[in-house]
C-alpha cells in the first residue's frame, strides 16, 4: 500500500470532497486525525442541518469518507502539555503523529510496537452504520452548550493592554511577531504561568510545575517547553488578533477552528478550506511543511480519480493498491509534488531488512500484495511477547511498527482489496 505525506485536514475540507475523492487522499496520504475533527463531526449530532437530512445521517456521510486505511488519531494537545511540563519525555516536533496506546513487544531480540484500534476509530466504524451510543449524543450536547458559552470578546479583552503596548500591529505576520516577542520577553516566570493558565490552567499543579522550572535552572520558555510555547504562540496570535479586527469575535467556532493549528508540529502537510486556517496557519509552519488550499487538493483528487478511471476494468479489479502504490511521475499533479518535496526517495543500496540473532524478520514492501503484508505482520503479533508499557522503545530502532484497524473494502466506485482476499481487513 502507498504511505504518503503525514496530512492533516479540517472538516470543511473532508466535507467538500466526494467518497471517490476522499478514497484517493486516504491512498496517498498518511492523515493525522486530531481529536477536534472527531469532536466537531460528533457534534453534528446537535446541529441543524440542511432539509431531508438527519443529523446522523449527516455524521454517517463524514464517517464514510475518514480515512481508514492510513489514518492514526493524535493525542489530545492537553495530554502532551501535561506530559511536557511533568518532564514524562520531549514533545517531538517533526511532522509525526503523537500515538497513545501502542504496545511494546520483543522476539527474539527485536524489539517492536503494536497499537490496537483506538475508541475513536470503533466509534467511526460505528457511525458508519449509523449507530451512536448515549454518552456520545450527551457529549455532543455538552459540547454545544460550552462552545455556546464561550465569550472571546471578554478573553481578548483582557489581551488588548498587551496587544496596544506591542503598538497594535495591524497585518497577522506582524502580530505573530509580537506574540513570538512576548513569549523570548525578559519575564519569564510570567510567561511559563500565563501559558499554563491558558492551557492546563490547574491551579493545583501550578506550584510544582514552577518549582520543577527552578530546579532546572529556569530556561526559557521556549527551550524548556516547545510545544507548550507553540500553542501559547498560537493563543496570543488569537487573542490579539481579535483586538486588532482581524479575526471576528462573533462566530464562537473560531476557538475550534485555530485550536486545529495546535497539531501543525505533527504533519507535513496540512490542508483547509476555512478562512481562518488558511490566512493564519502559513504563519505556524516550518519550511520543510506544505499548506494546500482544500480546493486546490479536492481538483487535483478530482484529476487522479479521472486519470485511474481510464484503467481497464480488469486491472481495477485487482484492487488500487495494485496500480497506484505511489502517485503518478508527473509534477502537473499537486499530490506528486507534494510527495517529492515530503517522501524521501528509497535507497536500495542502503535498505537492508530488519535482523535479530543472526535471523532476519520478512517485512514486505509497501507495495507488496495486501495477503503478504497481513500474513507477516500476524506472525509477528503471534510469537511477539509483550514488554513493560513503561520499556523505552525508539521509533526509530524498532523492526515492526503495527497498525490493526478496520478498513472498508471499497470507498466510493474504487476497490481497495479484491474480493477472494477474504472479508474486510483488520
Amino acid at each position: 500500500m502507498a504511505q504518503g505525506p503525514i496530512l492533516i485536514f479540517d472538516k470543511s475540507t473532508l466535507q467538500a470532497l466526494n467518497p471517490d475523492e476522499a478514497h484517493w487522499m486516504d491512498n496517498f496520504f498518511m492523515s493525522n486525525i486530531t481529536p477536534l475533527f472527531y469532536i466537531e463531526t460528533l457534534a453534528d449530532l446537535e446541529k441543524q442541518v440542511r432539509a431531508g437530512k438527519t443529523p446522523e445521517q449527516v455524521v454517517g456521510e463524514i464517517a464514510y469518507k475518514t480515512p481508514d486505511m492510513q489514518a492514526h488519531p493524535n493525542l489530545h494537545h492537553l495530554a502532551l502539555i501535561w506530559g511536557e511540563l511533568l518532564g514524562k519525555g520531549k514533545i517531538e516536533m517533526m511532522g509525526f503523529p503523537i500515538l497513545a496506546g501502542g504496545q511494546p513487544v520483543t522476539l527474539e531480540g527485536a524489539t517492536g510496537i503494536i497499537y490496537k484500534q483506538s475508541p475513536e476509530e470503533e466509534a467511526f466504524n460505528r457511525w458508519q452504520r449509523g449507530e451512536f451510543l448515549e454518552v456520545e449524543r450527551s457529549i455532543a450536547k455538552r459540547w454545544r452548550r460550552q462552545l455556546e458559552a464561550v465569550d472571546l470578546k471578554a478573553i481578548s479583552s483582557g489581551f488588548k493592554p498587551i496587544y496596544e503596548a506591542l503598538g497594535k500591529p495591524h497585518k497577522l505576520a506582524d502580530i505573530k511577531a509580537g506574540a513570538d516577542a512576548i513569549v523570548d520577553g525578559s519575564d519569564q516566570e510570567a510567561i511559563l504561568r500565563l501559558a499554563i493558565g491558558l492551557t492546563i490552567g490547574d491551579g493545583d499543579w501550578t506550584e510544582q510545575i514552577m518549582a520543577r522550572w527552578s530546579d532546572l535552572g529556569r530556561p526559557q520558555v521556549r527551550e524548556y517547553a516547545p510545544y507548550l510555547t507553540h500553542v501559547l504562540t498560537v493563543d496570543l496570535l488569537f487573542y490579539f488578533g481579535i483586538a486588532a479586527s482581524q479575526i471576528g469575535s462573533e462566530r464562537k467556532t473560531n476557538k475550534v477552528d485555530i485550536a486545529y493549528l495546535y497539531y501543525l508540529p505533527f504533519c507535513m502537510v496540512f490542508t483547509s478550506r476555512d478562512d481562518l486556517q488558511v490566512r493564519i496557519a502559513p504563519l505556524f509552519l516550518r519550511a520543510d511543511q506544505s499548506f494546500v488550499h482544500g480546493d486546490d487538493l479536492k481538483a487535483d483528487l478530482s484529476r487522479l480519480d479521472d486519470y485511474y478511471d481510464k484503467l481497464p476494468q480488469e486491472q481495477k479489479r485487482k484492487g488500487v493498491y495494485s496500480f497506484a502504490a505511489y502517485p503518478p511521475n508527473d509534477d502537473s499533479y499537486l499530490v506528486t509534488r507534494l510527495w517529492n518535496k515530503h517522501m524521501k526517495p528509497p535507497d536500495a543500496s542502503q535498505q537492508q531488512p530488519p535482523r535479530y540473532k543472526g535471523k532476519t524478520i520478512y517485512v514486505p514492501p509497501a507495495d507488496s500484495d495486501p495477503k503478504e503484508i497481513i500474513k507477516a505482520l500476524d506472525d509477528f503479533e503471534a510469537n511477539a511477547l509483550p514488554l513493560s508499557a513503561d520499556t523505552p522503545v525508539a521509533i526509530d530502532q524498532v523492526a515492526v511498527v503495527q497498525f490493526s484497524r478496520s478498513i472498508r473494502r471499497t470507498k466510493g466506485k474504487w476497490i481497495r482489496v479484491p474480493e477472494q482476499d477474504g472479508p474486510d481487513c483488520a
